[in-house]
């Protein structure tokens, strides 16, 4: 579902830019804009918050403090001085980071400002460009459930800018064609890569047979995962009859949206929110949601600000 003209009017500011046709090139301008303007100015700091600070190398030993993590204590140091000291590392920052994006039909659709496809692409753009410097280097494996593209990773300006139009240009599969994420985690995971940052972008719906996947990736590297909504994913409007179609499966059935339905889609929709967050959970991955009527860069700017407040508080 596309916005029409009126829609694109009355667009919030906050609104991912259109993505679409002519408008493609100015859009992903804008949205390099937005990303460096917006993320960049409120989140200072290398890669974003995304990855923990602490590295492995080892740095410069110093007394040790109350809060600081004992496993980081200098026992030779402590020995010859009698004062307790911990030793301090310093951070990789020549960080590899892959991506994989879900771009499966389920997420060719939206009744707010956008499509959930457009977030995927703001997913990646807030990620690749935030990432970038520093000799770092990104890549991706992107997958529409049809075909599969892998684009190597590297650094620079250019590539951040031409995996951004990679995603925003993958053609949409055939109504019909169903998206297999637990595979296409898998494809990440093996061969294995260097140790560095992943991030994970769908919508995440239908079975939770990516769970498995998913833990084993977190084994290797630190993890993000990137839910993408849209109101009608967890609520059914009063609107009466309906047909509801499954974008993956091609099937559609005629319904009548009653007081009960509301509910109990509402109920099961709640309950399959709840497995997918346990599962992100208990994979180890940071969780950061993104909706289709909710400003993603205030949403993006929260997580981030939260991961680094439970950084500091774990070494503090």
């Amino acid at each position: 579902m596309t916005p029409n003209n009126d829609a694109r009017a009355n667009r919030p500011t906050w609104a991912p830019p259109i993505l679409r046709g002519d408008r493609m090139e100015a859009g992903l301008r804008t949205l390099e804009l937005d990303v460096r303007r917006r993320l960049d100015g409120l989140l200072q700091g290398n890669h974003l918050g995304l990855v923990p600070g602490p590295g492995s190398e080892p740095g410069e030993a110093r007394p040790y403090q109350p809060g600081d993590d004992v496993r980081r204590m200098d026992w030779a140091v402590t020995a010859r001085t009698t004062t307790p000291h911990i030793r301090e590392t310093v951070a990789d920052r020549e960080l590899e980071t892959w991506v994989v994006a879900d771009l499966s039909p389920s997420l060719d659709f939206g009744t707010a400002v956008c499509e959930k496809r457009d977030l995927v692409v703001c997913a990646v753009a807030a990620v690749a460009h935030l990432t970038g410097g520093g000799g770092n280097r990104i890549g991706a494996l992107l997958s529409n459930g049809a075909e599969t593209v892998r684009v190597p990773p590297r650094g620079g300006l250019g590539h951040a800018r031409d995996l951004v139009r990679r995603v925003a240009t993958l053609p949409s599969a055939e109504e019909g064609t169903r998206g297999d994420l637990a595979t296409l985690v898998d494809k990440l995971r093996r061969p294995p890569r260097r140790r560095g940052l992943a991030v994970v972008i769908s919508d995440f719906l239908g079975p939770v047979t990516w769970e498995r996947p998913l833990r084993a990736l977190s084994a290797r590297h630190d993890l993000m995962a990137v839910e993408v909504l849209d109101p009608r994913d967890v609520d059914l409007p009063e609107v009466g009859s309906v047909v509801l179609a499954d974008p993956e499966s091609g099937r559609q059935r005629d319904v009548h949206v009653s007081a009960l339905l509301r509910k109990e889609f509402a109920a099961a929709a709640s309950a399959h929110r709840a497995e997918v967050a346990r599962a992100i959970r208990q994979a180890g991955a940071g969780h950061l949601v993104l909706r289709t009527d909710s400003d993603w860069i205030a949403d993006l700017v929260r997580f981030a600000v939260a991961r680094k407040r439970g950084w500091s508080g774990a070494a503090s």
